[in-house]
């Protein structure tokens, strides 16, 4: 049986998904991380505010403050959607599902969509419940939903998370690999765009690196020496994602499975 419809195909790649036992395990990380994080680093800074110097408290960001565990639950969100893709080439199961999604290009694109659904559908869950959890800890120092900035700071953190998934799905569907893959991208934010990002000649490409320039949308004020605003760093996000999805589909399309 072939299914050529994207919808039937996208419905397909949702229930491998579901069938996934890492899926559960990689959700509950993010959550429980994202919102771990966000609670202590929001405790911390209310019971330490009235010690930071006067600039760092003009410096204060309780917005940047309610996204502070994203970037680190966001690698299991990331590691899954890595599983996504690898576990059927590592398995074998990719010839039966090219056998039942025969068009190369409907089959990664639901696979793809499938991805960003469950990525975008936990970041809305995880990242509002941060805020809030972080505001909250925050007490007197928290702002609101209608403060300035932040809307636009949940709502990028969304598609950050959402965008970053996706960027690692095409990687992974270039590499075919899940520890080659997981390899390269678990070095790259935690420590390779740190580091890049702190040494003086460098930092001016650095900016640019995926994980930097979409990370701009998380503050209130762009951070560090950047050229880049929130929007023009989520558009470089966007554009690396872009490029991973075009390498995973020209893979994809030329070489068998």
């Amino acid at each position: 049986m072939t299914v050529m419809n994207l919808g039937a195909a996208l419905s397909f790649e949702l229930s491998k998904i579901r069938t996934l036992r890492s899926t559960a395990w990689n959700l509950g990380l993010f959550l429980v991380v994202s919102v771990a994080l966000a609670i202590t680093t929001g405790y911390f800074l209310r019971i330490t505010y009235t010690d930071l110097s006067a600039s760092a408290q003009q410096r204060f960001d309780p917005i940047g403050a309610g996204h502070s565990g994203l970037q680190l639950g966001l690698l299991a969100l990331v590691i899954l959607g890595v599983l996504v893709v690898t576990s059927e080439f590592s398995s074998g199961t990719i010839r039966s599902s090219l056998t039942a999604v025969p068009r190369r290009g409907v089959f990664f694109t639901s696979k793809l969509l499938a991805g960003a659904l469950v990525a975008f559908a936990a970041s809305v869950v995880v990242v509002v419940v941060s805020f809030f959890a972080t505001q909250a800890a925050l007490g007197s120092h928290s702002v609101g939903i209608g403060d300035d900035g932040v809307l636009r700071s949940l709502v990028g953190a969304v598609l950050y998370t959402t965008l970053l998934t996706v960027f690692a799905m095409g990687l992974a569907t270039v590499l075919r690999s899940a520890a080659l893959t997981i390899g390269i991208l678990i070095p790259l934010f935690f420590m390779v765009s740190t580091i890049l990002a702190n040494i003086p000649h460098v930092q001016k490409v650095a900016q640019f690196l995926p994980d930097i320039a979409g990370g701009q949308i998380l503050y209130r004020e762009p951070q560090g020496t950047t050229v880049l605003n929130p929007w023009t760093g989520l558009a470089v996000l966007v554009a690396w994602t872009a490029a991973a999805v075009v390498g995973g589909f020209l893979v994809i399309r030329r070489r068998d499975a």
